[in-house]
C-alpha cells in the first residue's frame, strides 16, 4: 500500500477516529494492554469532545453559577444577610466567568493530552477521512504539530498537510454536533448551544427553542441569572423523553415559580429576522419575539462525513452508524460508538462502551463477551430543581408489562432546606416516583424531581440495574433527616 503523498504510511494495531470521551476511553484501555494505538481528533488542541468543551463540563459550571444565584436569595430567610436580595439583570460578570470557565476547559484539555501521553496513545489533530476499501485514513492536519512517533520525530508538520495511517482495527467515536434547522427563513440568526459558550456577554432577553434537556438546562441557567427567557415549545410540556411526573413537574414550576414564559402550542419558529441588535422571531402561533439572542435546541446530527462509503460503513436512515450490541459495523474491521451511533447520547455511554469493546478487542479470552447493557440506563437534567431517571418510564411500563401488572409510588413534598423560607415562591418541590412489575415488585422506573437529584440517582442507580424489589426498597433503613429517604419509606 503506496501512501499517495511523501509520508510514508504507518499501521497501528487500533486507530481510533474522535478524541472525545469515548474515544479516548477507548484508545486508552487498549494501550494498557499493550496495543499500539493512534487517536486522531480534528479540534486542534481541544481532546475532550462535545463533553468536556460544548457539554456537560461548562454547562454544569454554569448550572452551578445559577444555582448560587438562587441560593443568594436564600441567605436572608436564614438570618445571613440583613434584607433580601435576588440576582437581577448585570448582577452576574458573565464575561469575567466565562474567562475562568474556559480556563477550566482548557486545564481539563491539558490534563486529557497527558494522560494519553502517559498510557503511550500516539495522538495528533486533523480531518480524518477513509480513502480506499483497505480502511487508509488520510489526516488533514489542524494545526501545526510536532509528531514524535513518525520519522523523523523532531519535524514539525504544517497546518493542511496531509498523512495516511492505517490500523488493524478502527473506531469510529467522532460524535455529533447542535444543528440550526435549515427550512426555517433566517435561522441562522440564532446560535446552537455551542454559540452558548461562545457568548462573552450576557443577553438581556434570550429566546431558546426546544423542549428537551438542553433547552431546559440553558433556559434555567439564564433565568436564574438574571435574563428574560421566552422558551417556545411545540406541545404542552418540556423533557417530553421523560416520565409524565418530570415533564409536568419541571413545566409548572418553571412557568408558575420561575416566571419562565414557556410558550406551549407554539406552532414553532417559522421566521427570524434582524432589527438593529435585536432578533425578531416570528412563531407559528402568530406571537412575536424581540430578543438579544435566539439559542436553537433542537436536535443533534452524527459526523459521520469521513468516506463511509469507501469502506461499506452503513448508516441509518438518520445519518447515524449502524452497529450492533458489541459496537461492530458493517465492516468486520470497523467498530462505532457513543453520540455518532445515536443508541443513548451521554458521555459516560461512550465511555464505557470503549472501555469495554477495547477489553473485548485487546484483554484476552477473559473479555471475549464484553459489551455494554444499554438497559437502565440512569440520566440527570440541570434543570432548577435538578430531576434524574432510569428505567422505564410509567407509559413505557404500561405498554410493555400491562396496566394490570405494574404498580406506581408516588411522593410530593417539600424538602427541609426549604422550612425557613416565609414565600412558597421561593420553595423548590421534590417529586419522586418509582414504578414497579410484576407480583414480586420489581422496580423497573425511577423518576426523582428535587435537590440533589443527580447525586441520589447515581447510588439508587447502582440498586435498579441489580434489579431490586420495592422490597428491597423497603428494608434499607432511611437516613434521617434526608430527601432521599422518602424512596425506602414511600407507601
Amino acid at each position: 500500500m503506496a501512501p499517495t503523498n511523501t509520508q510514508s504510511l504507518k499501521n497501528f494495531d487500533y486507530l481510533v477516529i474522535g478524541g472525545g470521551s469515548g474515544g479516548v476511553a477507548s484508545a486508552r484501555r487498549a494501550a494498557k494492554y499493550g496495543a499500539k494505538v493512534l487517536l486522531i481528533e480534528s479540534n486542534f488542541n481541544k481532546l475532550g469532545g462535545t463533553c468536556v468543551n460544548v457539554g456537560c463540563v461548562p454547562k454544569k459550571v454554569m448550572w452551578y453559577a445559577s444555582d448560587m444565584a438562587h441560593k443568594k436569595a436564600d441567605l436572608y430567610p436564614y438570618k445571613l444577610d440583613k434584607k433580601e436580595e435576588k440576582v437581577k439583570y448585570g448582577d452576574f460578570e458573565w464575561s469575567q466567568f466565562k474567562i475562568k470557565r474556559d480556563n477550566y476547559v482548557t486545564r481539563l484539555n491539558g490534563i486529557y493530552a497527558n494522560n494519553l501521553k502517559k498510557e503511550k496513545v500516539d495522538f495528533i489533530f486533523g480531518f480524518a477521512k477513509f480513502i480506499n476499501s483497505n480502511g487508509d485514513v488520510e489526516v488533514t492536519l489542524t494545526g501545526d504539530q510536532n509528531l514524535p512517533f513518525l520519522e523523523p520525530s523532531d519535524k514539525e508538520y504544517k497546518k493542511d498537510e496531509k498523512l495516511i495511517f492505517s490500523g488493524d482495527k478502527i473506531l469510529i467515536a467522532t460524535g455529533g454536533t447542535a444543528i440550526i434547522p435549515p427550512k426555517i427563513e433566517g435561522s441562522e440568526l440564532g446560535i446552537t448551544s455551542n454559540g452558548f459558550f461562545e457568548l462573552d456577554y450576557q443577553p438581556k432577553d434570550v429566546a431558546i427553542v426546544g423542549a428537551g434537556y438542553i433547552g431546559v438546562e440553558l433556559s434555567g441557567v439564564f433565568n436564574g441569572l438574571g435574563s428574560k427567557v421566552d422558551f417556545i415549545i411545540r406541545g404542552d410540556t418540556v423533557l417530553r423523553a421523560f416520565d409524565e411526573t418530570i415533564q409536568n413537574t419541571i413545566t409548572d414550576y418553571y412557568i408558575d415559580k420561575l416566571g419562565i414564559n414557556i410558550i406551549k402550542e407554539s406552532g414553532g419558529v417559522v421566521k427570524v429576522t434582524k432589527e438593529g441588535d435585536k432578533k425578531i422571531v416570528t412563531l407559528g402561533n402568530g406571537e412575536i419575539l424581540k430578543v438579544d439572542e435566539l439559542i436553537w435546541t433542537v436536535g443533534r446530527k452524527s459526523l459521520v462525513d469521513i468516506g463511509l462509503d469507501k469502506v461499506g460503513v452503513k448508516v441509518n436512515d438518520r445519518s447515524q452508524i449502524e452497529a450492533n450490541e458489541y459496537q461492530v459495523t458493517s465492516n468486520p474491521k470497523i467498530f462505532s460508538l457513543g453520540d455518532v451511533v445515536g443508541k443513548v447520547e451521554l458521555t459516560p455511554v461512550a465511555i464505557a462502551a470503549g472501555r469495554k469493546l477495547s477489553n473485548r478487542l485487546f484483554g484476552g479470552e477473559q473479555y471475549k463477551d464484553d459489551h455494554l447493557d444499554y438497559n437502565n440506563i440512569p440520566s440527570a437534567i440541570f434543570s432548577h430543581p435538578e430531576a434524574g431517571s432510569i428505567g422505564l418510564s410509567t407509559k413505557q411500563a404500561i405498554e410493555k408489562y400491562g396496566k394490570d401488572n405494574i404498580k406506581i409510588y408516588n411522593s410530593k413534598f417539600t424538602a427541609m432546606y426549604y422550612a425557613m423560607m416565609d414565600d412558597d415562591k421561593d420553595k423548590s418541590p421534590t417529586v419522586y416516583r418509582i414504578v414497579c412489575a410484576g407480583p414480586e415488585e420489581k422496580v423497573v422506573g425511577l423518576h426523582l424531581v428535587g435537590d440533589g437529584s443527580a447525586e441520589i440517582l447515581q447510588g439508587f442507580g447502582v440498586a435498579v440495574k441489580m434489579g431490586a424489589t420495592k422490597k428491597d426498597f423497603d428494608n434499607c433503613v432511611a437516613i434521617h433527616p434526608t430527601s432521599a429517604e422518602e424512596l425506602v419509606t414511600m407507601t
